[in-house]
């Protein structure tokens, strides 16, 4: 027989060979029948998953554990699991998901050592989608609201380093936005409305980390309205606050300046 009748038999063959392949080598998504322990079985496989970040296949494990075995000591990390895994697929459907994993687990296990967790993974569900400082704020909003929740709740939380430090990124998101409006109004010569903004932003946060910026721009809005003894402080907490800053050396000059006026 010639090759020409051979070759469709070869290619059929070898692709079977090749499904055959994958589907050994695919990891069994099910526990294996008398398994001893099976949501350990599952919960072990979602975990490890979770750690290789194939978040549906974690998901695929966690969620058999949640409505397989209800008297799983595994079910509550195991939706805990579900939660991280929607977080890790990083969408905007998944992450809204991924909070009302969180937010369930909360109302399933209000009492858990881990209810902290579930607390601040609610906060960064909205954290993962908080946008620039020159758009929307509604997530940036929402995260700082789950983060006093978490405050509120849970003060002796081992978390609270790591929280804090989430909730000063997202705090300092929303002050920009606002110093941003702020230094609009300043570009254009409304100085009414920049000394404002401005004024709000150090009154709302005052530990702001570009609180130096909204000094000097508060200062010169101020010097521009002729109310030039109200911008000196502003000048002198710039150069007592900030060790190192670009408006520095144009802050010494103009409270110099200001106050030989």
């Amino acid at each position: 027989m010639s090759d020409r009748y051979r070759r469709p038999g070869g290619a059929l063959a070898i692709g079977v060979l090749v499904l055959v392949v994958a589907a050994c080598g695919a990891r069994q998504q099910t526990a294996p029948a008398g398994t001893a322990q099976p949501d350990r079985f599952l919960f072990e496989r979602g975990t490890q998953a979770l750690k290789d970040r194939e978040w549906v296949n974690a998901r695929t494990y966690f969620q058999q554990v949640v409505d397989g075995y209800p008297q799983s000591p595994f079910r509550p990390d195991a939706k805990l699991g579900m939660g991280d895994a929607y977080l890790g697929d990083n969408t905007p459907e998944s992450l809204v998901s991924a909070a009302n994993e969180f937010r369930e687990f909360l109302q399933f296990y209000p009492t858990s050592p881990r209810a902290d967790y579930a607390q601040y993974k609610i906060a960064m569900s909205h954290f993962q989608q908080m946008r620039a400082a020159d758009r929307d704020q509604t997530e940036t909003r929402a995260a700082l609201k789950e983060f006093q929740v978490f405050f509120d709740k849970f003060p002796n939380s081992p978390l609270m380093p790591e929280v804090k430090e989430k909730w000063r990124i997202a705090r300092d998101r929303l002050s920009e936005s606002s110093y941003r409006v702020g230094l609009l109004y300043y570009r254009i010569r409304w100085d009414t409305g920049a000394i404002s903004r401005f004024q709000e932003v150090l009154k709302e946060d005052p530990t702001y980390t570009g609180r130096d910026a909204v000094y000097f721009y508060l200062a010169e809005s101020l010097s521009r309205a002729d109310k030039k003894a109200e911008a000196i402080p502003y000048l002198e907490r710039l150069l007592a606050e900030f060790d190192k800053s670009e408006y520095l050396d144009d802050a010494r000059e103009r409270l110099q300046e200001l106050k030989n006026q």
